[in-house]
């Protein structure tokens, strides 16, 4: 029972790992580069793109992809907090971690997490952040002081 349930938390910390990866898409262009919310990923017949508080009206490409951006980014985060707390009431007491001494609802899990363990996860958080931010915006050194938060050219949100 102890293995399988090492199995299920492995299994499911390599399978949410994945979503912090860069998505690999090539660079399309037209004659006339346009660019469309129609494009992005997501866009579904019979809805299309779905825009019912109308964000994405006066949005211009920049700013439409840097939405889509933090969208992906917060719903990762979001289903991440669901698994841990799944996998939190799931192995309540029976975990090999922390010598089973983690008990009660999984809210009151993070207080009872001995220390050093705050230090190591805010380490992991912060070095994902910075990989993400290396990779999808421009140096802030590069950009006008008023165009904060410039993505790259080729980079795609998500």
């Amino acid at each position: 029972n102890i293995n399988m349930m090492k199995l299920a938390l492995i299994s499911a910390l390599a399978g949410s790992a994945a979503a912090f990866a860069p998505a690999q898409t090539g660079a399309r262009s037209t004659s006339l580069n346009s660019f469309s919310a129609d494009d992005l990923p997501g866009a579904l017949a019979p809805m299309g793109f779905f825009d019912p508080l109308g964000f994405a009206e006066k949005a211009d490409e920049a700013t439409l992809k840097r939405y889509r951006e933090a969208e992906v980014t917060h719903g990762r985060v979001a289903m991440l907090a669901v698994i841990g707390f799944l996998v939190g009431e799931a192995v309540e007491g029976s975990s090999f971690l922390f010598d089973a001494s983690i008990s009660g609802p999984a809210i009151s899990h993070p207080g009872q997490v001995p220390g050093g363990w705050d230090a190591l996860i805010i380490a992991g958080i912060g070095f994902a952040e910075l990989q993400r931010a290396k990779t999808g915006w421009v140096d802030p050194a590069d950009v006008k002081f008023d165009q904060a938060g410039a993505l790259n050219s080729d980079y795609y949100p998500g």
